[in-house]
């Protein structure tokens, strides 16, 4: 009997290793890369048991082990990046003064938490130059906007929808806008932030909608308005940054395309995974929360803050502008197949450039 729970584990192991590997978008599928590392220690516990319990000696009892060895060593592929030792994609750079460096604090608020006091205490706490919050509703705008006389230049979207997006800024921001990519009811905002060197920054704030039996059965939406922006920001020469819930996490196939397509870099990549989500179950905790930027910058420092009441942790990342540093940083690169798979990707999901909602600015 002990035999076959053991297969059947096993066979649990092998299928949430083996059913990503296809190019399904369907939600359950998708949902399988998150949770490699919980997948890993499963996995390690299933191997102690096998080499306990299991006749080693005969040979259908020698294949579990090994099929088991195989999908820990592939699952841990994927999240090695963000596990130390491994080397660093962006360089880190002490902030030498203010005019050098941009300060963002991105915090998923939970549209429900009405807990807007501690927001506001770490906002005042750590005073980032840009405050981008997600989930946001009218009831949290007008708690929010307490910050207006620090913070004047707005970029404000509430919805009821829990796709609700505001930017506070310190910094000027120039040519805002609110747009609805992919879906209809879900905005993502961009703006030119200037510096106080001078220096303009594009910014993109995004919080694609989910795969999920409840949002959407796919990951096509997900996955098209990622990739409709990272080929928008290829071309860009300047700096350029982008932040928010992606609802993917950095080890993903789509969001690494993303990486790929845009050439953007991580900060986390040698650093850990910065889990955001979820903020009230240690034990399944994922980074759902991104900043990715180009390589015009270094980094000051990246943390996760302390919980305001959410199912995310904020997070907050001090970004310093210097070009001769990061030119000599090097993310991942998309070859001729990706390029095909990101088309294939947008194609399914038609972008809506009409939908454009002009913004409080």
């Amino acid at each position: 009997m002990s035999e076959l729970v053991i297969a059947g584990f096993t066979a649990i192991i092998v299928l949430m290793t083996v059913a990503p590997l296809s190019r399904s978008s369907r939600w359950w599928i998708r949902g399988l890369d998150f949770p490699r590392l919980q997948i890993c220690a499963a996995g390690l516990l299933l191997l102690v048991v096998q080499l306990s319990l299991l006749d080693l000696s005969e040979f259908p009892e020698q294949l579990m082990p090994v099929a088991t060895v195989a999908c820990l060593i592939y699952q841990a592929w994927w999240i090695l990046p963000y596990l130390r030792p491994y080397p660093n994609e962006v360089r880190m750079t002490p902030a030498p003064a203010d005019s050098d460096r941009v300060r963002i604090l991105s915090s998923n608020v939970l549209m429900t938490n009405r807990n807007a006091d501690a927001l506001i205490a770490l906002v005042r706490q750590h005073q980032p130059d840009i405050l981008v919050t997600l989930e946001t509703d009218a009831w949290w705008q007008s708690r929010l906007d307490v910050l207006e006389s620090d913070y004047p230049h707005t970029i404000k979207c509430p919805l009821e929808n829990t796709y609700g997006m505001h930017v506070y800024s310190k910094l000027p921001l120039e040519d805002a806008e609110t747009q609805f990519l992919v879906q209809p009811d879900v905005p993502s905002m961009h703006a030119m932030a200037i510096l106080r060197s001078g220096q303009p920054v594009r910014m993109h704030f995004l919080h694609p909608a989910p795969p999920s039996p409840t949002e959407n059965d796919e990951s096509t939406e997900r996955d098209a308005e990622l990739l409709v922006v990272a080929k928008s920001v290829v071309t860009v020469p300047g700096p350029l940054v982008v932040a928010g819930d992606l609802n993917d996490v950095g080890w993903s196939a789509t969001t690494r395309l993303f990486r790929k397509i845009s050439g953007l870099l991580d900060p986390r990549v040698g650093r850990g995974m910065f889990n955001t989500f979820h903020a009230g179950h240690w034990f399944i905790r994922w980074p759902l929360d991104h900043l990715f930027h180009s390589r015009h910058f270094t980094l000051s420092f990246m943390q996760r803050l302390p919980s305001v009441g959410s199912d995310h942790f904020p997070v907050l990342v001090e970004l310093v502008h210097d070009a001769a540093a990061g030119a000599r940083q090097h993310g991942l690169t998309a070859d001729a197949d990706d390029k095909q798979i990101a088309d294939e990707k947008i194609a399914k999901e038609p972008v809506r450039p009409s939908d454009v909602h002009e913004p409080e600015v």
